[in-house]
């Protein structure tokens, strides 16, 4: 079966937290046990960053998901928050300390952790401003000469995906399995004759549907340059690995 068309994102100017809420929020909820399935091993990058952590620091992962990277240094504590409520759920199944929260209101005190990681997560933002708030979110729970580093989607692929390069917003379709694809149709009260009219850029099989996620694709240098337009932390480090653009920054 050939895979659906990847649809552009129109302005989001005027209702950005409500398209967040639709196209990052309630996919997650659906996807969380599908998702968390496929993500189990630590990317090359963050795992060299996390074993660079002194002995005995306390950090945050923003939007920590299934919690993958919360264990990686067993001689460190990181403390996970997602705001997605099933993936939370999923944290707490394995021991992990994780809570629901939102990356733009984070319930830490300022300066309270000595490293933060934030993986995958400042591309579902809608709006630059939005994108910059969520990065001063992260700097003001670090504490001053503390690291913190950030992964985003690169609209320059080098795998099977590619991406118009116009266009830097975009809803990348998630397959769900039978069984997920089945409880999604019941739940929205969707019969397979009415589907496709009914949900828009949402293609069905008798077996799968696919739902869509939002994604702001960054540029080469896009992140760099929101992280510096902060004016609260120095890059030590840049670079683009598996298909991501990430940065390494101090607090100042």
């Amino acid at each position: 079966m050939p895979k659906p068309n990847i649809p552009i994102v129109q302005d989001l100017s005027q209702n950005s937290a409500k398209e967040e809420e639709q196209h990052v929020h309630d996919v997650y909820e659906v996807i969380a046990p599908h998702f968390s399935q496929t993500r189990y091993k630590p990317w090359p990058v963050v795992e060299k960053f996390m074993l660079s952590i002194p002995t005995g620091d306390v950090g945050a992962d923003v939007g920590c998901g299934n919690g993958k990277y919360l264990g990686v240094n067993k001689n460190v504590f990181t403390i996970g928050s997602d705001r997605s409520s099933n993936l939370i759920k999923i944290c707490g199944e394995r021991g992990l300390e994780a809570m629901v929260c939102d990356n733009l209101s984070l319930p830490y005190r300022k300066e309270c952790f000595d490293y933060a990681i934030s993986i995958a997560v400042i591309h579902h933002f809608t709006t630059p401003e939005r994108r910059i708030a969520a990065i001063k979110e992260i700097l003001r729970i670090t504490k001053k000469s503390g690291k913190i580093l950030i992964f985003v989607w690169a609209l320059e692929q080098q795998g099977k995906r590619k991406f118009d390069q116009n266009h830097q917003d975009v809803y990348v379709p998630w397959a769900l399995p039978t069984e997920l694809a089945k409880k999604y149709r019941e739940e929205n009260n969707i019969s397979e004759q009415d589907q496709e009219e009914i949900v828009l850029n949402r293609p069905f099989t008798k077996s799968r549907v696919f739902v869509e996620r939002y994604y702001h694709l960054f540029r080469e240098h896009e992140l760099d340059d929101l992280v510096c337009s902060t004016n609260e932390a120095d890059i030590l480090e840049s670079g683009y690995d598996r298909d991501n653009w990430y940065v390494i920054a101090q607090k100042r």
